[in-house]
């Protein structure tokens, strides 16, 4: 497919006679002075929007590439808390009371 009828690529339901009456309705409604204006000016719509389009794109791969590849900052491990003694002795008790029961 050549990229002159690139556009008309875009519409696949508007055939060839139907394109033909919409270019004979834009004739007589614009002039056949005004045709060339007409063209100019759509050719300057799509070129603005080819640029605009690849200047979004060119913008996205900068701020791909900006982003460093880090990994995530390192947590120190908690510490983990001494466990009571399993075999605890109780201190004697004081001179003068009796012994706990």
């Amino acid at each position: 497919m050549s990229s002159a009828f690139l556009p008309f690529a875009l519409l696949p339901t508007i055939g060839g006679g139907e394109m033909m009456v919409v270019l004979l309705v834009v004739l007589l409604l614009f002039g056949g002075e005004k045709m060339p204006q007409l063209a100019k000016g759509l050719g300057k719509a799509v070129r603005e929007f080819k640029k605009a389009a690849g200047d979004v794109e060119q913008e996205f791969k900068r701020a791909l590439d900006e982003v460093p590849d880090s990994p995530p900052p390192k947590v120190a491990p908690p510490v983990p808390r001494p466990a009571p003694p399993a075999n605890r002795i109780d201190p004697p008790p004081p001179p003068g009371t009796s012994p706990a029961p």
